[in-house]
C-alpha cells in the first residue's frame, strides 16, 4: 500500500517563474498511472487496513498545508474520478489570516532569485538567530530528494530549521516586504476557507490536523508540540467540520522533525493514524506497531510528478 503527499497542484503563475508546483495536467496523469499500475484503496477499505493491521494493494492520496487549489483543483478532479483523499490543514491561519512563514518562504523562493534573496537573508540575520545550526540532522536529513540550487537549499534550511522561532516572523516580514508583490500574499486566495473545508469533508474527503502553526515540532519542547497538536484539533471542530476520526501528519516530515514524545501526544490524543514523510510502502509491521509515522511517498517520486519551473531558479 502507497500513500503519496501532495502540496501544490495548480497551473503555473507568470508570476512566480520559479515556483515549485505540480501541475494539474500533470497530476491527472498521475492519477491516471496510479490507476492502471496500483489501483485506488477505498476509503473504507483503507480504515479496515488499520484496524485489522493488514496492508491491501493500491494508493492513498494525501494533501498537505490547507491550499486553495486542494479545493478550486483537485478536489472537483477527485470527485469526478470517485477518488477519495486526505487533506491535512494547518488551522492558525483561520485565526490570524496572514500566511505561514513556510508560504511564504515558497513565494520568496518563486521568485526566481535565490541568490539575491540569500545574500539579503545573510545581511537581515545575527549569529545567535541561528540557535539550531549545529543540529546535523537538519543538514544532513533535510530536502534529500529535492532538486534545487545550492542558494536555495540554504534559505530553505536557514529558514526552516536553524533559525530561531522568535526572530524567523519579523525576518520573513521584512524580506517578503522588500521582494513580494502583495497580491501574491492574499490570504482568501492562498487557503481553503472553513466553509470550503465543510463541503469537502461532506463529500467523502477526510480532513486532518497539520498542528495550528506548522512548526519543526522537534523544535519544540513537549508541552508546546501538545498545545501545537491538541488545539489544531480543537479547531478544526470550531470550523465546523465533524471530524469522525483524528488523523494528523507533521510539518515538514522525516523523522527529523518529530520525537518520541509527538507520537506519544498523538496516541494519548486518540488519534488513529499520522503520516510522516519516508519514501517506502506502508507495510503490516506499520500498521501493527507504528500507526502515528506512517510512511509517505512524495509525489516526484512516481512518474508525471516532477516539479514544474517557467525558469529554473
Amino acid at each position: 500500500m502507497k500513500s503519496i503527499m501532495y502540496h501544490y497542484v495548480q497551473k503555473d503563475n507568470l508570476f512566480l517563474p520559479s515556483f515549485n508546483h505540480l501541475h494539474v495536467d500533470d497530476f491527472i496523469k498521475q492519477l491516471q498511472y496510479f490507476a492502471s499500475n496500483f489501483g485506488f484503496v477505498s476509503q473504507e477499505d483503507f480504515l479496515i487496513c488499520l484496524e485489522r493491521g493488514t496492508p491491501l494493494p493500491g494508493v492513498v492520496l494525501t494533501f498537505d498545508d490547507g491550499l486553495k487549489c486542494h479545493y478550486s483543483e483537485v478536489f472537483p478532479i477527485l470527485k469526478n474520478l470517485g477518488i477519495w483523499g486526505i487533506f491535512y490543514v494547518p488551522t492558525g491561519v483561520y485565526q490570524k489570516k496572514k500566511l505561514l512563514d513556510v508560504h511564504r518562504i515558497h513565494l520568496l523562493l518563486g521568485l526566481g532569485k535565490s541568490e539575491e534573496i540569500l545574500d539579503y537573508l545573510k545581511n537581515s540575520i545575527k549569529p545567535e538567530y541561528l540557535t539550531d545550526i549545529n543540529r546535523k540532522e537538519f543538514t544532513e536529513k533535510t530536502y534529500q530528494i529535492q532538486q534545487n540550487d545550492e542558494a536555495t537549499f540554504l534559505i530553505k534550511r536557514i529558514l526552516n530549521y536553524y533559525i530561531s522561532y522568535e526572530f524567523r516572523e519579523s525576518v520573513l516580514d521584512e524580506m517578503c516586504d522588500v521582494f513580494v508583490p502583495k497580491k501574491l500574499t492574499t490570504f482568501s486566495e492562498f487557503y481553503v476557507n472553513e466553509n470550503e473545508l465543510v463541503e469537502m469533508e461532506k463529500e467523502g474527503m477526510i480532513i486532518g490536523s497539520h498542528t495550528v502553526n506548522h512548526p519543526v515540532l522537534s523544535k519544540l519542547d513537549d508541552d508546546i508540540q501538545r498545545n501545537e497538536i491538541v488545539h489544531s484539533f480543537e479547531d478544526l471542530i470550531r470550523m465546523g467540520l465533524s471530524i469522525p476520526l483524528k488523523t494528523f501528519c507533521y510539518p515538514y516530515g522525516g523523522f527529523h522533525s518529530f520525537t518520541s514524545a509527538t507520537e506519544q501526544i498523538l496516541k494519548e490524543e486518540n488519534c488513529l493514524f499520522s503520516f510522516n514523510v519516508e519514501s517506502r510502502d506502508i507495510y503490516k509491521h506499520d500498521l501493527l506497531y507504528r500507526k502515528q509515522a506512517l510512511p509517505r511517498y512524495d509525489c516526484n517520486e512516481f512518474p508525471y510528478g516532477q516539479i514544474r519551473r517557467l525558469k529554473k531558479a
